[in-house]
């Protein structure tokens, strides 16, 4: 048997140990990443879809304005069409380039579409021959559509018409639970998470690009930022009723991320298309800072990137926000509203929402959306 012999150390050596030890051990207990939640199991129970409650029209519609609206707009087509009897046409989705139309399948899995929504409502793929020339009435709906809605403004033209084209409009952005009919609200749930899915070619680019962010991080976590400066402007000043302010700025995400404990090494997705002058004042804080013009891989930018619409681009911007370890929203609208319900259904409840920091001791838990910590977003009611 060896002995090493203890070696003498003076007391200020311990102290000095000592406070290594509680420094590292107090940096540690302060780290601003935190561990994933388990995912939240499905807990809607749609009743049966009654046949002889069917009615003989059609509902349509279109997905407009990228992912984020989707997911809205074909829960408040399901839950019109359902509670009509309707039966729901498959729809196609409208670029943001005018006069730009995609079909379903271009961006989703069109017959995962028709397998999840069966039992829920009727489906077609495309209207009988005595629906499919001229144009339908269009009615307006808003987002979270009612009973009460539905029977005054809809009804009354699907019975007189046999058919009926809804546009969803977003009054405002409601993603907080609210007390409608059970039944309807269990429709609206499966209808809005448990529906679209990515097909095979976005899903796998998709993916490919939270890899690369993963790759280009020391421990593979990373952060994605809803920032387009384009959309912000060089003004930002809108505030709520408590004074919190609803935009942020590149700069000001780098100083909050920077004074909540993540250091310049980590690793930002940011919306923006394009890398440009404006992220400049965040990449200063952060270097790590990435667009998908360089985080996606360059033998997938040809289409991707330079095609006629933009819609493959929201649509990876919205996987990478669903999917980063932290998910911090420089906007509050539908984007934060529909990406905070997919992270909390997946138990990804790291949801980071700026504000100016007062005091030196801030960490991350501070700022966590409310959306979590009031377990107020609408997921809560879809999921258990």
């Amino acid at each position: 048997m060896v002995e090493i012999p203890a070696t003498p150390v003076s007391p200020q050596a311990s102290l000095t140990v000592t406070e290594q030890n509680l420094a590292t051990i107090s940096h540690l207990s302060k780290s601003p990443w935190k561990e994933n939640g388990e995912a939240l199991k499905p807990c809607w129970n749609p009743p049966a879809l009654k046949e002889a409650k069917q009615s003989k029209g059609y509902i349509k519609f279109s997905l407009t304005n990228g992912p984020e609206y989707h997911i809205s707009q074909i829960a408040d087509a399901v839950v019109v069409a359902r509670y009509l009897g309707a039966t729901l046409v498959l729809p196609d989705i409208k670029s943001s380039k005018f006069g730009y139309n995609m079909s379903l399948g271009d961006i989703y899995d069109a017959e995962s579409v028709l397998n999840r929504l069966d039992g829920l409502v009727r489906v077609t793929r495309t209207l009988p021959a005595q629906f499919s020339n001229g144009s339908p009435p269009i009615v307006r709906v808003p987002n979270r559509v009612s009973e009460d809605y539905i029977l005054k403004k809809v009804k009354p033209i699907y019975k007189a018409k046999g058919i009926v084209q809804i546009e969803s409009y977003f009054p405002s952005v409601n993603a907080t639970m609210a007390g409608k009919n059970e039944s309807m609200e269990s429709v609206a749930c499966q209808a809005m998470f448990g529906t679209l899915q990515f097909q095979s070619e976005i899903q796998e680019v998709a993916e490919s690009v939270v890899q690369q962010l993963k790759a280009w991080s020391q421990d593979g976590q990373f952060i994605a930022v809803d920032l387009r400066a384009e959309v912000l402007g060089n003004e930002c000043h809108t505030k709520n009723e408590t004074g919190r302010k609803l935009c942020h700025q590149p700069k000001e995400i780098g100083e909050f991320l920077n004074k909540i404990g993540f250091t310049q090494d980590t690793v930002i997705y940011v919306t923006q298309n394009k890398s440009s002058p404006d992220l400049d004042a965040l990449r200063d804080i952060f270097p790590k800072t990435y667009t998908k013009e360089t985080a996606m891989p360059a033998a997938m930018k040809g289409k991707f990137q330079n095609s006629e619409s933009s819609e493959f681009e929201k649509v990876i911007d919205f996987y990478v926000c669903s999917q980063s370890d932290v998910f911090v929203p420089s906007i509050h609208g539908i984007f934060y509203a529909n990406v905070a319900g997919l992270r909390i259904a997946s138990g990804r409840n790291q949801i980071l929402v700026p504000d100016e920091i007062a005091s030196a001791s801030a960490s991350a838990s501070d700022y966590m959306s409310p959306y979590v910590t009031q377990k107020s977003h609408f997921a809560y009611a879809c999921f258990c």
